[in-house]
C-alpha cells in the first residue's frame, strides 16, 4: 500500500516540478535569436494605465540582457564585416594578380603561337604559308635560272660544234690548198729547171 502511495506521489510531483523547472529557467541564455529573446520580452512585460495613458512594463534586467546580445549580435557582424572586407580585398588583389598573370600567359601562348605557325627567314618572322611560297617561288626562279643556263649551255655547245667543225673543214682545205700550192710549186720548178736544162743543150 505504502509503495502505491509513493508511485502516487512521484506520478504528480513530476509534472509540477518540470513546469517549475521550465518557469525558473536562467534568463541568461544565449542560445535564443533575438526575435525569439524579444517575443520571451513582449510575452513578460506586463502593462498598466495612468492618466489615461498606456504603459508597458518590462524587468530592467530582461531590457539590459536583450540589449547586451544586440551589441554582441552588431559587434559580431561587424567582426564578421571587417573580416569579410579583408578577405573580398585579399580575394580581389589575388583576382588582379591572377588577372595579369593570366594575360601574361595569354601574350606569351599568342607570341608562342605565333612563333610556332611563322618561321624566321633573313630575321624577320614570316608565317609558314609565306615561307613556303617564298621557298617554292626560289626553286622554281632557280630552276627556270637552270633551264636557261643547260639551254645558254647547249646553244654554245652546238655553236661549238659547229665552229670546230667548220675550223675542220677549214684547216682541211688549207691542208688541200697547200698541196696544190706545194704541188704547183714543185711542177713550176721542175719545168723551169727543165727550161734551163733546155736552154744549156
Amino acid at each position: 500500500m505504502k509503495r502505491i502511495q509513493i508511485v502516487l506521489i512521484i506520478t504528480l510531483l513530476v509534472p509540477l516540478l518540470t513546469i517549475s523547472a521550465q518557469e525558473q529557467s536562467p534568463e541568461g541564455t544565449t542560445d535564443k535569436t533575438l526575435v525569439t529573446q524579444f517575443e520571451e520580452l513582449e510575452r513578460k512585460s506586463g502593462n498598466y494605465r495612468a492618466n489615461g495613458v498606456r504603459y508597458e512594463v518590462m524587468r530592467i534586467g530582461d531590457l539590459y540582457r536583450i540589449k547586451s546580445n544586440i551589441f554582441d549580435s552588431i559587434n559580431t557582424a561587424n567582426a564578421s564585416i571587417k573580416t569579410l572586407t579583408a578577405t573580398i580585398t585579399s580575394n580581389k588583389a589575388e583576382i588582379e594578380d591572377l588577372n595579369a598573370k593570366l594575360q601574361e600567359t595569354t601574350n606569351n601562348l599568342k607570341k608562342v603561337t605565333r612563333e610556332k605557325d611563322s618561321m624566321s627567314f633573313f630575321g624577320a618572322l614570316v608565317s609558314k604559308g609565306t615561307y613556303k611560297l617564298i621557298l617554292w617561288g626560289i626553286i622554281v626562279g632557280l630552276l627556270l635560272f637552270l633551264l636557261f643556263f643547260i639551254y645558254r649551255f647547249r646553244n654554245s655547245n652546238f655553236l661549238t660544234q659547229q665552229a670546230k667543225s667548220a675550223l675542220a673543214d677549214l684547216e682541211k682545205e688549207y691542208e688541200d690548198h697547200r698541196r696544190r700550192a706545194l704541188e704547183r710549186e714543185q711542177r713550176i720548178s721542175r719545168q723551169l729547171q727543165d727550161e734551163l736544162n733546155k736552154q744549156k743543150k
